[in-house]
Order: structure tokens, then sequence, then C-alpha cells
């Protein structure tokens, strides 16, 4: 996602062309084909990289450790151990998962998170709900998504989910906010270009729970779309939100087929 703070730049610049030149005719947003895609990790210099691959640099990898002492404590009143529904080597049980988030939630009949089903999970044991972004469930989170590094994104083909999806794409396409700029139009019509002198990405989510050097610390996919709806100048939906769900499930079916990266590393 593009840094909020050059949005108003990027609006800038597209008023000045439009002044320049005649508006084009209007053209059907879409993604970039499935050969022409790309992870933000490719926009990055050699440095960022190699403290991505490196897990002995990645200061996300505290969190996934972290996350692992949660996963195997004792939690509520019973004392009650993930490990004791999730029985097994994490990495066996455990991988493939995050792949397939968002999915459906029959009981609420909506899709969740894979965030917001470990929440679920917590409070099974009697644990407060986590709050979103919280350091213990972005720890959780990272813990599960880390079993799947590598892999291929392979969003649920549950049919249920086909119309939020659809309304995630609308969203993403949807211009909002004082400067009147959707997410498609960075991200898949100007991704590849630059924009105060750092590369606009296409906006793939393959490496979230992600460690942002500009947050100092992990942080989610909706904190990270948060930021670009506040820097289009637009009001942004509660925490947990159905947009944000929607969203994210439009984003991860954009990004089939692209490995998963978590915990990823980004400026």
């Amino acid at each position: 996602m593009i840094p909020s703070g050059r949005a108003a730049l990027l609006a800038a610049a597209l008023m000045v062309g439009c002044a320049a030149e005649p508006a084009p005719a209007p053209t059907a947003l879409s993604a970039p084909p499935a050969a022409a895609r790309r992870s933000g990790f490719q926009d990055m210099g050699p440095t960022l990289q190699a403290l991505q691959r490196d897990d002995t640099q990645n200061p996300g990898l505290l969190w996934v450790l972290e996350g692992e002492s949660l996963w195997q404590a004792p939690a509520g009143p019973r004392g009650q151990r993930c490990t004791d529904c999730h029985a097994g080597e994490p990495s066996h049980t455990l991988r493939g998962v995050a792949l397939r988030y968002p999915r459906y939630d029959s009981a609420l009949g909506r899709p969740i998170t894979l965030a917001q089903r470990i929440a679920q999970c917590r409070a099974r044991q009697g644990v407060v709900a986590p709050a979103p972004d919280s350091r213990d469930l972005l720890a959780l989170e990272a813990f599960v998504a880390r079993q799947s590094r590598g892999l291929p994104i392979a969003p649920d083909d549950d049919p249920r989910l086909a119309p939020a999806a659809e309304r995630g794409r609308a969203l993403f396409e949807r211009r909002l906010g004082a400067l009147n700029l959707s997410c498609a139009q960075c991200h898949d019509h100007l991704a590849g270009g630059r924009l105060g002198g750092s590369p606009i990405p296409q906006g793939h989510p393959t490496g979230y729970p992600i460690y942002r050097l500009e947050w100092q610390g992990l942080g989610s996919l909706q904190r990270r779309l948060r930021g670009c709806v506040t820097g289009v100048r637009a009001e942004p939906w509660p925490a947990g939100a159905p947009e944000w769900v929607e969203l994210e499930l439009y984003l991860m079916r954009r990004a089939a087929g692209m490995a998963l990266e978590t915990p990823a590393v980004r400026p």
C-alpha cells in the first residue's frame, strides 16, 4: 500500500496531468495479470531484502517467537492451551491455514479474518478478547501464518464468500475522501511508478502481519488499509468492520498463487 503521507502529492500530480491534457476516455479497472504481479519485496533494496530473508535478523520473528509461547501456554480460568485443540507439530497442523483466510463463519453469517478467528478461540478459553492490533493477537497471527511461509496463497472458494468478495472489489475501485482517490488508481494503474522517490507497489497482502520500519513494530493488513483510507482524507471504518474484511478478502483473491512471506519487512 502507498505511504499515506504521499497521497496528497499523488493527487496533485493527477490534477496537474488532468489540467495539462484532455481527459482520456474511461477504462475498466483491472488487477495486474498474474504474470505481471510482483510482491512489494521486489521493490525493496538488497539491504531490506536481506533483512527479511534472515530469520536471525528479521525483527518480525520476535513476534513469531512470542506467538509460539502463547500457543503453548495455559490461558483463561481453565488453563487451556491452544495445543489442547490443535495437537501436533504446528509446522504440520497449521500448514496452509493462513492461506485460506478470510473464511466464511456460519454462526456469524459473514466472512472473518484469521485474526478474528484467533480472537474467537481466545474468548472460548475465557481470555478477554484481544483488541485488534494488540501485541498478543499479532503474535499469535504471525505464528500461525509463519507455518505457511513460502506457500502459494489459496483463497477459500466457498460460494458464500462471493458477495463479500465482490463488495471488496467495489471498495478497492471506489474513489474515497477529499482527495477522491481509489486503491485501484495507485496500485493497479500507477504501480511501478515512483512517488516522492519511493516506488508505488501493487499492494498485494503477501506478508501480513508485517514489520514496517515506519511503525517500528508489527502491524496488521487492516492497519495498513486504515493508513491508506486516512491518507486520502476519508473517514476510516471502525476496527473490525465488515468493509475491512471484505477488502482483505478481495485482496487475498487478487494475490492468489503468490507466495506468503509472513513476517515480511517493509520500509
